[in-house]
């Protein structure tokens, strides 16, 4: 059904709960990740000290990480470069180029790659149609930039049919 596509494989309520060690045993080697609202803030101009731990734990264990950002080069240059993170901004997600521009990067396979995001519309539907395991999670803020606004009156239609399924558990 065009439903599925938007159907995470996996909803965490923060990043921060994704372990590398679950991961590692799942045969994961690298990490897509969204930026804004899904690791931080969407006005938010760096990590906090919990998630510069998380990235720091990731890659302490091999888990290579790249930011996947449909946002400008400005504002995920500023989030990235001091963490010394990757990262492709103008992403046009969900389709997939940027998806695969950055398996390429990491040098993986996209069987070994999860994407995490938390937007239906770009970050799970194209990790869902591109073929990679897609982790949902909670979006960090209560507010949204412009075009996500629009976005997420779309999610809530789909998500309250999800929710009714059975198939997404958390409340907005």
């Amino acid at each position: 059904m065009l439903l599925d596509n938007f159907l995470p494989n996996e909803q965490v309520k923060s990043v921060l709960m994704i372990k590398p060690e679950e991961l590692k045993s799942r045969g994961i080697k690298a990490i897509i990740t969204d930026l804004d609202n899904t690791l931080v803030e969407w006005d938010r101009p760096s990590a906090t000290p919990e998630l510069t731990s998380w990235f720091e734990n990731m890659k302490k264990h091999q888990i290579k990480v790249t930011i996947v950002s449909n946002n400008q080069q400005s504002r995920v240059k500023l989030f990235a470069e001091p963490l010394g993170i990757p990262f492709i901004y103008k992403a046009r997600k969900p389709f997939a180029k940027a998806f695969h521009k950055a398996v390429q990067m990491m040098n993986v396979r996209k069987e070994e790659t999860v994407v995490i995001g938390d937007q239906l519309l770009t970050d799970i539907l194209g990790g869902n149609r591109s073929g990679y395991y897609t982790i949902l999670v909670v979006p960090v803020a209560q507010s949204d930039g412009f075009m996500t606004k629009f976005n997420r009156k779309v999610e809530r239609r789909i998500m309250s049919y999800f929710k009714k399924k059975g198939l997404l558990s958390w409340e907005d």
